[in-house]
């Protein structure tokens, strides 16, 4: 590692050592910090971080500040990895190198109403560096790590860095409608299992069916069995903290 992250102007970050930067930045953001915290820790097993966000619009539209931070994970990834490795987007949060799972994303809100304002959004990321020394990879053969897919020379710090910079550059153009547009474009070229099939967890259940592709929101529309298509809003993967 190259020492301390740093991050760009209107960014601060704030490392967490081992603890989980996840509830941190939800705790940080109840006592009201201002948008643009990341809270963070690296250790030989993990990179993990948080950011901080504050929406302008209603919780729905919003959604697509995560949709930002994935994208942004991408093209950090895409910069620093070997030109082979091929990185995917899961729509709900996983990230994948040459298909396998290296971790994810995850989303907390002071609100689930999908029209009401947030006063914040935190989106919190998690990538797997190392497996742990007694894994077993016929078990979970859809599960890898960085240095497993031939990326443990990456420097995490400047991942790390990479992924604020490229994250605040999708944030900004959210502003407008053009931006907007080209996150959609930049982000269907990259989510796993587009117009395929897949398995969804839906109604404390996991169902099988067609990703069939996304609203203006982000939405994913999934078609299960023989009914009409259904529209899952992005603001279903918000968890409770």
């Amino acid at each position: 590692m190259t020492g301390l992250p740093v991050f760009p102007p209107l960014m601060k970050g704030l490392g967490t050592g081992p603890a989980a930067p996840f509830p941190i930045a939800v705790a940080q953001a109840r006592r009201g910090v201002d948008a643009g915290l990341i809270a963070w820790s690296i250790t030989d097993e993990r990179l993990r971080a948080a950011l901080v966000l504050a929406p302008e619009t209603a919780l729905e539209p919003a959604m697509a500040g995560m949709i930002a931070c994935m994208v942004g994970m991408q093209n950090a990834l895409g910069a620093l990895a070997p030109p082979e490795t091929a990185v995917h987007l899961d729509w709900t949060g996983g990230v994948r190198l040459n298909g396998g799972h290296i971790g994810g994303f995850r989303v907390a809100a002071d609100t689930r109403d999908p029209a009401a304002l947030p006063d914040w959004l935190v989106v919190g990321v998690e990538l797997t560096r190392r497996l742990p020394a007694d894994f077993e990879p016929g078990e979970t053969p859809d599960w890898t790590s960085l240095d497993q897919e031939g990326c443990g020379e990456i420097d995490v710090v400047l991942l790390l860095e990479a992924w604020a910079r490229h994250t605040l550059l999708w944030l900004n153009a959210l502003d407008d409608r053009k931006g907007r547009a080209d996150l959609y474009r930049e982000w269907q070229g990259l989510a796993w299992k587009l117009g395929e099939g897949l398995t969804m967890p839906l109604d404390g259940a996991r169902l099988a069916g067609q990703f069939l592709g996304v609203d203006e929101n982000f939405g994913m529309l999934f078609k299960h069995g023989e009914g009409a298509p259904r529209l899952v809003p992005m603001s279903s993967l918000i968890e409770e903290v």
